[in-house]
């Protein structure tokens, strides 16, 4: 995900508003030929349909697709997603400054993140330690401010990608259920620390091959690196391959 699609869209909105109002500027008989007529009466009809787009992806909605393995098994590759900008607060784009907060993140959710080592790189992870709290992984158990986080058995994993026949669990954020994957031939990595203020700390469902906060190429997340909340997969299409129409509408839990 390197590049931001929401700065080109916002880029050439701006670039099309510009033409079409220089356009709007002279009447089309002072206008110097029937090329330059075409393309300011192009820009005018292309400038609202722009500018919608540049809304929506700045402050509602933004789509995104899932690169890696790290969020399986509730997420898998070639899953398209829908990510709730609204939920944390609204950005400016390109700046990524907020300017109105509309709610706080909890524990649980499926957050999209700017990585803090590499901001032109998006990440997807769970939420897992909110500011202030005492965060430790041992052996893949989940300890946060001394209680341990609720894991029961979830049978093993039917699907591919090189995991089938992996334990699954069902951990638990209170009344949050969701499902991990905990690869047996992979190595586990344990943490231990206490999240600074205004940061999070986030991990992956398939936790031995995830590369999260527990590493410091990514670390405590600040809240000005939070892109949005995910909500739904409204695709999954993995080329070469037809849509799996199953998936499409999805919750993500």
């Amino acid at each position: 995900m390197d590049l931001d699609f929401t700065a080109i869209i916002c880029g050439a909105t701006l670039v099309v508003g510009l033409i079409a109002l220089i356009g709007g500027m002279f009447p089309p008989t002072r206008l110097p030929n029937k090329a330059a007529r075409e393309i300011f009466s192009y820009t005018r009809s292309l400038f609202p349909v722009l500018l919608m787009v540049a809304i929506l992806r700045s402050f509602i909605f933004e789509p995104f697709r899932i690169p890696s393995d790290s969020m399986m098994p509730g997420l898998v590759h070639g899953d398209f997603i829908l990510v709730d900008k609204f939920d944390y607060g609204l950005r400016w784009p390109i700046l990524n400054t907020k300017f109105i907060s509309t709610g706080k993140p909890q524990r649980g959710d499926v957050i999209v993140f700017r990585s803090p080592s590499q901001p032109s790189i998006d990440l997807i992870k769970r939420l897992v330690g909110l500011p202030g709290d005492h965060v430790v992984v041992r052996d893949n158990r989940l300890t946060i401010n001394g209680r341990l986080v609720p894991l029961a058995p979830g049978g093993t994993y039917s699907g591919g990608f090189g995991f089938h026949g992996s334990p699954l669990g069902l951990e638990s954020f209170g009344e949050k259920v969701h499902v991990i994957l905990l690869a047996a031939d992979r190595w586990s990595k344990d943490f231990d620390g206490v999240v600074p203020p205004e940061h999070y700390f986030f991990m992956g469902d398939n936790r031995n091959d995830s590369e999260d906060s527990r590493f410091p190429d990514v670390g405590m997340v600040a809240d000005a690196n939070l892109v949005g909340h995910a909500h739904r997969i409204w695709m999954n299409w993995q080329i070469p391959g037809w849509p799996d129409w199953g998936r499409i509408g999805m919750k993500i839990r």
